[in-house]
């Protein structure tokens, strides 16, 4: 990743800014973009005081005039964008006909909008350089039904399938883009989901009454777990793997 840079959605905590660690490790400069300036100043500030290159860049991504604007920013003053991680996401949950016209929209416009946007203002440069890396940080969630998670699953569905086309468009180009689908990951948006101090454990055993089998693993991933297969699918050891989903989920989904 030397000499590289790299532009992660998304950056201001969970896995994004895991993301963001492990390529300036690797010696990236990275565009690091959020919604939440507070959280995303913190992130960058910690990272640049152990001498990493991290730069922040406060965004809205559901909004396609300042996705423009900071793309444009980041390559007047890094250069010219090498690789993209969109790893923005939200999370509504409910059943799927009590989810209401905000959750649903909500969800829709970050998790599939925000992937749009992004990916569109960073390939369309990408384009003519002839060259550069895409991952879209999706879910298993996007390929296997849950309940309570309709519109969660639905976005990530559909911004998996986003960037594999996008990915079948430029791959002429030299230009790759893949998908990586997380499972159960020791993140805020995990935790939020259990209702008392068994849902750790309950979420490696599985849920029956949801459906849901549990981790083979038999742990809960971290999310430098799932920073370290972007990280392999940016870099030139996978040079010869595009259109493809790499799930990260300790075997929940049963290899599907």
């Amino acid at each position: 990743m030397d000499n590289t840079i790299a532009l992660v959605t998304g950056a201001a905590g969970g896995i994004g800014s895991a993301v963001v660690q492990a390529l300036a490790e690797r010696g990236a400069s990275v565009a690091a973009v959020d919604r939440d300036a507070e959280a995303l100043d913190r992130v960058a500030g910690e990272l640049t005081a152990k001498g990493l290159r991290v730069t922040a860049y406060p965004t809205d991504i559901t909004r396609a005039d300042d996705v423009e604007r900071t793309v444009a920013a980041v390559e007047s003053g890094l250069g010219p964008v090498d690789h993209l991680v969109n790893g923005a996401g939200v999370l509504r949950l409910g059943g799927a006909v009590e989810l209401s016209d905000d959750d649903w929209n909500t969800t829709f416009a970050v998790n599939t909008g925000g992937v749009f946007h992004v990916s569109r203002a960073v390939v369309r440069r990408m384009k003519e350089r002839r060259r550069g890396n895409v991952v879209t940080i999706a879910s298993n969630a996007a390929g296997t039904p849950r309940t309570e998670m309709a519109a969660y699953a639905a976005s990530k569905a559909a911004a998996a399938m986003f960037t594999k086309s996008l990915g079948l468009e430029v791959a002429r180009l030299g230009i790759r883009c893949n998908v990586v689908a997380p499972g159960s990951t020791d993140t805020p948006m995990l935790t939020s989901m259990w209702s008392d101090a068994s849902g750790r454990d309950r979420t490696i055993a599985g849920l029956p009454e949801a459906f849901k089998v549990g981790i083979p693993l038999a742990r809960i991933a971290q999310p430098a777990d799932i920073a370290d297969a972007v990280v392999f699918l940016l870099s030139d050891s996978a040079v010869h793997i595009t259109l493809e989903t790499l799930t990260v989920d300790g075997g929940a989904t049963l290899g599907n």
